[in-house]
């Protein structure tokens, strides 16, 4: 239960869900987490970068900015929509902390 409130999956989550021909080259579960954000928005030529969000970004950041993409309807880009959201959430957390 721990685990789920970091955000971070079980090392016995991670093995179930490995496929060793697929994931040879991943070794920690936020580069699975971001290839796996990559692919759904269709952006894999820029896996990288969703690696290193996944790395950097807290993951509920991640989550609403995915989700957000997911329900919008008729989208040109995925992956632009995700990053403006990603924007957005950024400034209104950096608003809020300011007020504090």
């Amino acid at each position: 239960m721990a685990n789920k409130i970091k955000g971070f999956s079980t090392l016995g989550d991670v093995l179930k869900k490995f496929d060793n021909d697929e994931d040879k080259y991943i070794s920690f579960e936020f580069q699975k987490y971001g290839y796996e954000l990559a692919d759904q928005l269709g952006d894999l030529k820029n896996k990288s970068l969703y690696i290193k969000l996944a790395k950097e970004t807290p993951r509920g950041f991640l989550e609403a900015a995915k989700n957000f993409v997911k329900d919008a309807y008729q989208v040109k880009s995925k992956p632009r929509l995700f990053m403006w959201k990603l924007k957005e959430l950024r400034k209104e957390k950096e608003a809020k902390d300011k007020k504090a």
